[in-house]
C-alpha cells in the first residue's frame, strides 16, 4: 500500500492509502516503487503545480481521471480505457513526461512521431491514434485551465492503412458452415455472418435479446476483458433483423443447448459451464481459420482473418452484388457515417467496375469493334 497524506477541505491533513499489488509481486521495496511510478501515482497524489508550468505526466493523469470519470460525457468502455492507459504510459509519459506541458514544440512531436514509425515499426494508424490521445490530453487540460494551447494541434501524420481485409463469398462461407461439426460453432458462425455483429457483440447475447415475434436482435452491450461493457460506440447500440431463417436455426440450436434459458449466453463457453461466453480467439485458432483454409479462402501466416472478416463480407456483398442502397447497409452494420461503411466495409468489385467500364465503351460505339 501507498501510504500519503492530503488536506482536507477545512485544512487537516489526513492520511490516505493506496494499493500498489501483492507483496508476492513486488518482494522488494524497489518494485513497489517501480509500480508506484508506472501507474502513475506519485503525479495523482500531489498538489497540481503553478499554471504554465505542469508537466506533460500531470497533465496525462489528469485527463485520465477526467475523461474517465465522473466528468465524462459518456461511459468509456474497458476496452477503450485501456487502449488509452497503454497509449499514455507506455509511450507518451516515458517520451513527454519530465517536460513542461507548454514548453512541448510540434515539430518535436511530429518527429517523434515519424521514428516511431520509421525506427519503432509501428503503423501509421496506430500513430494517428496516438495523436488523437495526445490531442484530447491537452484539450482536457484546456478544459480546465491547466494550460492554455494545444500543440499537437500543428502536427500532421499519415492516417491511411495498408490492411485490407479478406472478404469471402456466398460460397466459400457455405463452405466453412459445412466444415463445422459442433451446432454451436455452425450457429455462431450463421450469425455472425448474416447480421455482420462484431465478434464482442456476438458474446454478449442472451436469449433475452432475441426479439422472435419482432423479427429483431437487440443489441445493448458488448463482452470485454470478462464482463459485459458499454457498446463500441453510440450508434451500435440498437437493433440488427432477425430474418426468419436464421431464427430457424437459432431456434434449432436453443433446443439443444444446455443453457437456453434467457439470461444465459447464446453462445456460452460448454467447458465454463455457460458462465461466460466462449473464447473468440480459440474459436478462430482451432475452428475458424483451419475452415476457411479447408474452403479455399486464401490466408497468408500471420495475415489476419476472423470472425470480423465475416462482417467484411457481408457489407460488400449487399454494397456490390446485390446493389443494396448503401444507407440500408450502414444501418445493419450500425455504423455512424456512412463514409465508414462505404471506405472500410465495401471494397472495390472488379467484375461490377470492368462491367460498368463496358457499358461506357458500348454507350460510345466501340463496344464491338477494336479502336486503333
Amino acid at each position: 500500500m501507498l501510504r500519503y497524506r492530503v488536506t482536507n477541505s477545512d485544512g487537516r491533513r489526513l492520511e490516505n492509502v493506496m494499493p500498489i499489488g501483492l507483496v508476492r509481486e513486488f518482494l522488494k521495496d524497489k518494485d513497489a516503487w517501480r509500480e508506484a511510478d508506472r501507474l502513475g501515482l506519485s503525479v495523482r497524489i500531489n498538489d497540481s503545480p503553478l499554471p504554465g508550468r505542469i508537466r506533460f505526466d500531470f497533465l496525462a493523469e489528469h485527463y485520465l481521471r477526467a475523461d474517465f470519470g465522473a466528468d465524462a460525457v459518456r461511459p468509456k468502455s474497458a476496452n477503450t480505457i485501456s487502449h488509452v492507459e497503454h497509449i499514455v504510459r507506455a509511450y507518451l509519459v516515458p517520451r513527454f513526461g519530465n517536460e513542461i506541458a507548454e514548453d512541448i514544440k510540434p515539430l518535436d512531436i511530429q518527429r517523434w512521431f515519424k521514428s516511431l514509425h520509421e525506427t519503432g515499426g509501428l503503423a501509421w494508424t496506430t500513430i494517428a491514434k496516438m495523436r488523437g490521445v495526445m490531442s484530447r490530453i491537452y484539450k482536457v487540460g484546456i478544459l480546465h485551465e491547466h494550460v492554455a494551447n494545444n500543440p499537437v494541434l500543428h502536427v500532421e501524420t499519415r492516417s491511411k492503412t495498408d490492411y485490407k481485409a479478406i472478404v469471402i463469398t456466398p460460397e466459400q462461407t457455405l463452405a466453412i458452415l459445412k466444415s463445422l461439426l459442433s451446432p454451436l460453432h455452425f450457429t455462431l458462425v450463421l450469425t455472425c455472418a448474416a447480421t455482420a455483429l462484431r465478434a464482442s457483440e456476438m458474446l454478449a447475447l442472451r436469449w433475452s435479446d432475441l426479439l422472435w415475434e419482432e423479427g429483431r436482435i437487440r443489441i445493448s452491450k458488448r463482452w470485454a476483458n470478462g464482463e459485459d461493457g458499454e457498446t463500441k460506440t453510440e450508434s451500435s447500440n440498437g437493433y440488427v433483423p432477425l430474418h426468419t431463417v436464421l431464427a430457424h436455426f437459432l431456434r434449432g440450436w436453443r433446443a439443444q443447448t444446455p443453457f437456453a434459458s434467457d439470461g444465459d449466453f447464446v453462445f456460452p463457453s460448454l467447458k465454463a459451464a455457460g458462465r461466460v461466453p466462449l473464447s473468440a480467439s480459440v474459436f478462430v485458432a482451432d475452428h475458424l481459420r483451419p475452415a476457411a483454409k479447408k474452403a479455399g479462402v486464401h490466408i497468408e501466416d500471420g495475415q489476419r482473418f476472423g470472425l470480423h472478416n465475416l462482417r467484411h463480407s457481408l457489407s460488400n456483398w449487399l454494397v456490390n452484388k446485390a446493389k443494396v442502397e448503401p444507407k440500408t447497409v450502414q444501418g445493419i452494420l450500425r455504423h455512424a457515417k456512412i463514409q465508414t461503411t462505404l471506405d472500410l466495409y465495401a471494397q472495390d468489385d472488379g467484375d461490377e467496375t470492368r462491367a460498368a467500364q463496358g457499358e461506357y465503351l458500348t454507350a460510345l460505339g466501340v463496344g464491338t469493334q477494336m479502336v486503333q
